[in-house]
C-alpha cells in the first residue's frame, strides 16, 4: 500500500464528507431557519425529546420530505463517488475503504461547520454501495423482516448495521472490510448515544408511533408497526378474543 495515496484517500474523503448538505439546502430554500435542533414533546409527560443531529433527518423535519430525501441522496453521493473513484483507479488496494471511513468522519465532525454534523446513516450507505452493495441489500431485508417480527421500529432501522459485520467476514475474510464495519458501528452508536440515552430514560412504554416521531422515522410507519407487525397483529387478536385470566 502506498501511504501517500492512502493519506490522499483519507483527506479527500474527509473534506467531501464535511460538506453539510442539510445546511447548504436550508440556506437556499429557507434562509435564516435553524435546522440544528429537533424537539418533540413526549406525550403524557413534561419531557421534550431533542436531537442536535444536522443531517437528512433534520432537513426532513424542518424543510419537508422532499428536501430530506434530496439531502439523504447528496449525503450518500459525497461518499459514494470518491470511494468509487479510488476503487476503480486502485482496484487491488483498499483505498476506497479508507475514503469511505473518512467520509463518515467528515459527515459527523465537519471541518467547515465547527465539527458539528450528523449521525451518518446516509454516508454509511453511500460507502457500502461501493464496498458491498449486495450485503447492504441482504442485511437491510433481514433488518426489515426482524423488525416486523419483533414489532419494533428501532430494530427494523438498525439491525442491518450489526449484521454487516459477520456478513463481511463471511463474504471477504478481510480484516480491512470487517474493521471498516466495526469502525462504522462504533462511530454511529457513539454519535447516536445522546438520543439513545434519552429514549432509555423515558417513562412508560412509548408506542411505535411515538418512537417514529422521536427518531424522525414518521408517525405513519410507527402506526403501521403498532398495527401490522407480527407481534402487533397477535396483540390485536388477543384484545379482540379476550385473554384468559391465568390467575383464576
Amino acid at each position: 500500500m502506498n501511504w501517500l495515496v492512502a493519506a490522499g484517500a483519507a483527506l479527500s474523503g474527509y473534506l467531501l464528507g464535511s460538506m453539510s448538505w442539510s445546511r447548504i439546502i436550508a440556506r437556499k430554500v429557507a434562509p435564516g431557519k435553524n435546522i440544528e435542533r429537533i424537539e418533540y414533546p413526549v406525550p403524557g409527560t413534561g419531557e421534550v425529546f431533542t436531537s442536535e443531529s444536522v443531517s437528512a433527518t433534520a432537513a426532513r423535519v424542518h424543510l419537508g420530505t422532499k428536501f430530506g430525501c434530496l439531502t439523504a441522496l447528496l449525503d450518500m453521493a459525497k461518499v459514494f463517488f470518491p470511494s468509487l473513484a479510488f476503487r476503480l483507479v486502485f482496484p487491488e488496494w483498499p483505498y476506497y475503504i479508507v475514503c469511505a471511513a473518512a467520509g463518515l468522519v467528515g459527515h459527523d465532525w465537519p471541518l467547515f461547520f465547527r465539527f458539528k454534523g450528523g449521525r451518518g446513516e446516509s454516508p454509511i450507505i453511500g460507502g457500502l454501495l461501493v464496498i458491498d452493495p449486495l450485503g447492504l441489500v441482504v442485511t437491510s431485508a433481514a433488518s426489515i423482516l426482524i423488525g416486523l417480527i419483533v414489532g419494533h421500529l428501532l430494530i427494523l432501522r438498525w439491525t442491518w448495521l450489526v449484521l454487516l459485520i459477520p456478513w463481511l467476514w463471511v463474504r471477504t475474510h478481510s480484516g480491512m472490510h470487517v474493521g471498516y464495519m466495526v469502525f462504522v458501528n462504533v462511530i454511529y452508536w457513539w454519535t447516536m448515544s445522546p438520543e439513545l440515552l434519552q429514549y432509555a430514560r423515558m417513562e412508560g412504554n412509548p408506542s411505535q408511533e411515538e418512537i417514529g416521531e422521536f427518531f424522525a422515522m414518521g408517525a405513519r410507519l410507527g402506526r403501521f408497526m403498532d398495527n401490522y407487525s407480527i407481534l402487533g397483529l397477535i396483540s390485536r387478536r388477543k384484545k379482540r378474543t379476550g385473554r384468559p385470566d391465568l390467575r383464576s
